[in-house]
């Protein structure tokens, strides 16, 4: 039996992401449940390209916009489910367990999140990021999205814009998104350089932006 996922990241000069994040896909490989890696470039000058190579990515690329990288990623793979993951996204320990019982499920899916340092304000930040996911059905990207091709095509796949790309799609998926039982592990490096409550308020900010509906071009300058 052909295996059925795809994985595929979005990245653009993301090489540390993807040193700390793909191992963690040997176990899909271990499993016969990854059909493919593709990696979606958007114009990287480090050693992404090398590393994808290496690790025998199939590797698209194109104009630097997560929304128009993950079409153009999506439009590459073959499998009949996408796990959309964010190069500096480490799956957890039985992932492709979880993953294969929600395939059978038919249902799309995301994974609650933590980040690699610990403290209260990690902790605040993504207790509210799960929170926000499981009671709105907004999952970010950095918590990974599964789903069946035939739901992402139903709903017209991945919008072609800079910044929330990921809102848009999961408000797509609507109350179907379910909640996988393991946490991702994501990087925390951009709340430290600029500060927890900072760039946790200006997530918020984008956030209730767009929903409002603020341009995402305009959102994305500000990101």
């Amino acid at each position: 039996m052909r295996a059925k996922l795809s994985v595929v990241m979005p990245t653009l000069n993301a090489a540390h992401g993807l040193a700390r994040s793909l191992p963690a896909l040997a176990e899909g490989l271990d499993a016969g449940l990854i059909r493919e890696l593709v990696i979606s470039d958007g114009g990287s000058t480090d050693a992404t390209l090398r590393i994808a190579e290496e690790a025998g990515a199939l590797v698209v690329s194109g104009p630097a916009s997560r929304g128009g990288q993950l079409r153009r990623g999506v439009a590459a793979s073959a499998g009949e489910w996408l796990l959309v993951l964010h190069a500096d996204t480490v799956l957890p320990p039985g992932w492709a367990d979880m993953v294969q019982v929600q395939m059978q499920s038919g249902k799309p899916a995301y994974f609650n999140i933590r980040f690699d340092t610990a403290g209260l304000a990690p902790s605040l930040v993504a207790g509210w990021a799960n929170l926000r996911a499981r009671i709105f059905h907004l999952p970010y990207g950095d918590q990974g999205l599964l789903m069946s091709r035939s739901d992402h095509d139903a709903v017209g796949g991945f919008p072609d814009i800079p910044l929330m790309e990921d809102v848009a799609m999961a408000r797509a998926l609507g109350a179907r998104l379910q909640g996988l039982p393991g946490h991702v592990t994501t990087s925390a490096a951009r709340y430290v350089r600029d500060g927890w409550l900072r760039r946790g308020a200006r997530n918020l900010s984008l956030l209730l932006g767009y929903l409002m509906g603020a341009d995402p071009e305009r959102l994305a300058r500000r990101y």
